[in-house]
């Protein structure tokens, strides 16, 4: 396993810790293999994310390359991100709960949060892979009636992305019109997207 690739010219508005713009999503992985322990640690982080309610309506459903569940979560990726993620060492698949039974109810209701709180897990999840010197890509290209049957996902949740874990590789290794890509992403600046008192367009 290896670190992921030094990210200089990524700067960030203002002071935060480097982890957050040293890690980004490389598509170019080795062979190397992740331990299921490995692995685990990584979902640990996920597990910490807050929630509305302390509902944690996240679910992982990951599969080792090699598992006997590895060649259906692969099929149900589209293909062009097959492409890449077939190299990667754990796919893990991210839903969420629509449903939760508040505090002091009986039944069940909708959980309006529910993706924003998936969301917040994944996040927690790729920052603890790059701390520990993996990298991560989610990604929304697969086929959500394929994947939802070979996971087994229960009716009343919602399927959010595939996430492709490894030991990042070289771009060379990329299908030709992808290497360009395998670059860090850059951010808008900061006073784009934070507005004080009131939203702007501008």
């Amino acid at each position: 396993m290896t670190a992921n690739s030094p990210t200089a010219a990524r700067v960030a508005d203002h002071p935060i810790a480097e982890f957050f713009t040293e890690r980004w999503s490389p598509r170019a992985f080795t062979d190397a293999a992740i331990t299921e322990q490995e692995l685990l640690g990584l979902l640990e982080a996920g597990r910490w994310a807050p929630s509305a309610f302390n509902a944690q309506p996240w679910r992982f459903v990951y599969a080792l390359r090699g598992d006997a569940a590895w060649d259906g979560i692969l099929g149900a990726i589209l293909p062009f991100n097959q492409t890449w993620a077939q190299k990667a060492s754990a796919l893990v698949i991210l839903a969420s709960d629509t449903k939760f039974t508040a505090p002091g109810k009986t039944e069940a209701s909708e959980n309006g949060s529910h993706a924003f709180d998936a969301g917040t897990a994944w996040g927690y999840l790729a920052l603890q892979a790059h701390i520990a010197g993996w990298a991560s890509h989610a990604m929304a290209g697969f086929d959500r009636s394929a994947m939802a049957a070979v996971t087994g996902m229960p009716e009343t949740f919602v399927l959010h992305a595939a996430i492709a874990i490894g030991c990042q590789g070289d771009a060379s290794s990329l299908p030709e019109g992808l290497q360009a890509r395998e670059v860090p992403s850059q951010r808008h600046p900061l006073a784009a997207t934070a507005f004080r008192g009131k939203f702007s367009k501008a």
